[in-house]
């Protein structure tokens, strides 16, 4: 495909499924299927050609083994309800790749993404090598997100820390939901490598919103150079955490106040951790707490798509995207204490890399 040639939707799909995707595991095409050093070079090249557009918005960046996803859109949600032009970025898509970005609860229409996908193909002939996959979605989303002048972004990232595509974000609040093993074969095979690679994260002089309690691991993240930490169950916390009709009622209690009573409209006792980690990440960004009434609004309507989904009630089907260990342990407990003793069936897919036996027995079966 030529620079100087205007690519039409399903040719702008093509050329970017034609790009390395680690997302895929053994789907990566034959010709694309290399191994590569972890660098930043390549990112940075591409931003740089688009005018660094992650310079033109703040940031609360996210990493973690599970609940990324679920955090980033509540702190989105937080920080609409608060009156901010908030972007979020999240990875993997469920359906379509528009998923990945949206602009205060709205995703990027079709078109736009064209203009975008359109914008970096044409730069990318400037490259001395190509990017990947998830590198041109990284750099579309942050130039839409500079083109429409977001305010604040919510940036999940993509795998790790260090070495991820979105690590070129300044932000000012770094988020650690937890430290599981996943992704073994990339980012380490103990918990204190992986805890070191998503540390990466922090820069010097950010606030560091820590979810994971391990005191081992929380010596790894206290060792960077942030200017504060505040750690779950210390700084912030969740109270009489129970199961409510549509989701889950707890308190809240934050290093600035305490919310008490709200619902959130998701499932799973692990998402009111999440929501305690959003919360206090928020409170730190603004530098003050919210109003309650804010709260609860962002709370009783943040939606989390394949996250314990119930996507039909008669029969009752739910989908959920854990893909390790302990991501299944928490569906377990979800299920048994969200739903009840019913007789069940499961459907489980797993990628290659993944191992089966884990994965059921953390499932309970």
């Amino acid at each position: 495909m030529s620079a100087g040639h205007h690519a039409g939707a399903g040719e702008l799909r093509e050329w970017l499924d034609a790009h390395v995707n680690l997302e895929r595991g053994l789907g990566v095409p034959a010709q694309a299927a290399r191994i590569t050093a972890p660098t930043l070079e390549r990112i940075a090249a591409l931003l740089a050609l688009l005018g660094s557009p992650q310079l033109d918005w703040d940031a609360i960046h996210l990493t973690g083994t599970n609940g990324k996803t679920s955090t980033a859109r509540i702190v989105t949600a937080l920080l609409g309800a608060a009156g901010m032009k908030t972007g979020n970025y999240t990875s993997p898509d469920l359906v379509r790749i528009n998923e990945r970005m949206s602009i205060d609860g709205e995703l990027v229409p079709d078109a736009v993404l064209d203009d975008l996908l359109e914008t970096v193909r044409l730069v990318e002939s400037a490259m001395t090598e190509p990017p990947s996959y998830f590198e041109i979605l990284t750099a579309a989303a942050f130039r839409w997100f500079s083109d429409e002048a977001v305010e604040v972004g919510a940036i999940e990232v993509g795998m790790g820390g260090t070495w991820d595509a979105t690590n070129l974000v300044d932000a000012g609040v770094a988020v650690i939901t937890n430290v599981a093993r996943d992704h073994t074969n990339i980012l380490g095979s103990t918990r204190e490598e992986i805890a070191r690679e998503k540390s990466g994260i922090i820069k010097p002089g950010s606030i560091v919103v820590l979810g994971e309690t391990d005191p081992d691991l929380v010596e790894i993240f206290a060792a960077r150079p942030a200017a504060s930490l505040l750690l779950r169950d210390r700084d912030f916390s969740i109270r009489d955490n129970r199961v409510a009709v549509g989701g889950r009622a707890f308190d809240v209690v934050t290093p600035m106040t305490r919310y008490e009573d709200v619902f959130l409209a998701l499932h799973g006792s692990h998402q009111a951790d999440n929501a305690a980690v959003a919360l206090a990440a928020v409170e730190a960004y603004l530098g003050e707490p919210l109003a309650d009434d804010d709260v609860r609004a962002a709370f009783a309507t943040v939606t989390s798509p394949g996250r314990l989904e119930v996507v039909r009630r008669e029969p009752l089907v739910i989908l959920d995207g854990a893909h390790n260990p302990a991501g299944a342990e928490s569906l377990r407990q979800a299920l048994r204490e969200g739903f009840g003793a019913m007789r069940r069936t499961l459907l489980v897919g797993l990628l290659s890399d993944k191992d089966p036996r884990e994965m059921i027995v953390a499932l309970g079966l």
